[in-house]
């Protein structure tokens, strides 16, 4: 836990370093009880509680992945922080091309979702009926689950102190994800970190976004919707409140139970990792926005050292991340 006085002395640095570890290491730590929905069910296979980076049984989605691996989330994820590195901003062309490469791969054995599948079936539809023609990355499946909010958090450090944040975030969010309702969800989550980033106190944080966000869009106004039924759920445990909001990966679910869990225990990134953890359902997803938020808020040292060295990836996020820092002191 981080004092207030130590909060407002947190660099720059690290809390970039922290949002983007923070992220991965929340979606590593609920490999093994990702998307288990029923909250009995995780007590009887966990009676001493989550501990993070279990294996996953047999018959759990992410079966064959080892302690310290992603899920789908966190391999996306990984791809976006290794592509903001190299090309050092938000590349819609190099992240797709990633992206397209590894889930269309015969020898990837992770879980492909709704986003992944329909975004795959788009780009080998442009194939075959546009040979030789590029391929914009913009033509994502219809999908408002959390494909681009657990992967956002290099584009948001990457475009900070850009006005253009917006339309980034729009332009990543296509990829995978051409709909409406996932591109407001995710503006607004990274309007939260990038407000987090830039030291504002959570709750500050999210209160601005509701102000930022005034637009007729039917999307904008349901997000709204969801964060002021968030803040106004500060008496309910996460278990509780996830229950309420709906443990299922639909955004409008996911990102409301995340922000509840995010405001409830912002004092604590290990707390709020394991509170969302226990809570079940899409706990990756929601671990990967609530690990983002709290890790600039909190910055690197919040989250415990063990947990980053756990991460099979350690090595490469470590270079990738002191790539894009470097990158930045140099703008």
């Amino acid at each position: 836990m981080t004092n207030s006085k130590g909060r407002n002395s947190i660099s720059i640095d690290d809390r970039v370093r922290g949002a983007l570890w923070g992220g991965l290491v929340g979606d590593a730590f609920c490999l093994g009880c990702h998307w288990i929905y029923s909250q009995k069910e995780i007590a009887q296979r966990f009676p001493t509680g989550i501990k993070g980076f279990e294996m996953p049984s047999p018959e759990h989605y992410h079966f064959g992945k080892q302690s310290g691996d992603f899920t789908h989330y966190g391999d996306a994820a990984l791809l976006m922080l290794s592509s903001v590195a190299e090309c050092g901003y938000f590349e819609v062309s190099d992240f797709g091309a990633r992206f397209i490469g590894l889930m269309s791969d015969e020898n990837y054995t992770g879980y492909r979702d709704h986003a992944t599948k329909g975004t795959i079936a788009h780009y080998r539809t442009h194939v075959e009926q546009s040979p030789g023609k590029p391929f914009d990355y913009q033509q994502g499946a219809d999908d408002d689950q959390p494909a681009t909010v657990s992967r956002l958090a290099p584009v948001v450090v990457a475009h900070m102190s850009s006005k253009g944040l917006l339309d980034r975030v729009a332009e990543a969010t296509r990829v995978c994800q051409n709909n409406s309702r996932a591109i407001a969800f995710t503006q607004a989550s990274a309007l939260i970190l990038h407000n987090l980033l830039n030291g504002m106190a959570p709750e500050t944080a999210v209160s601005e976004i509701p102000r930022v966000m005034q637009s007729p869009d039917t999307a904008w106004i349901e997000v709204n919707n969801r964060i002021t039924i968030a803040r106004e759920a500060s008496v309910l445990s996460v278990n509780d409140a996830t229950m309420v909001f709906g443990q299922s990966c639909p955004l409008y679910s996911s990102f409301t139970a995340a922000l509840h869990t995010m405001l409830t225990c912002s004092d604590d990134y290990a707390k709020a990792i394991q509170a969302t953890a226990t809570a079940g359902g899409d706990s990756a997803g929601r671990a990967a926005m609530v690990g983002a938020w709290l890790g600039a808020y909190l910055g690197i040292d919040a989250i415990p050292e063990s947990w980053r060295t756990r991460l099979t990836a350690h090595d490469q996020i470590e270079t990738d991340v002191e790539r894009i820092i470097a990158g930045m002191q140099h703008r």
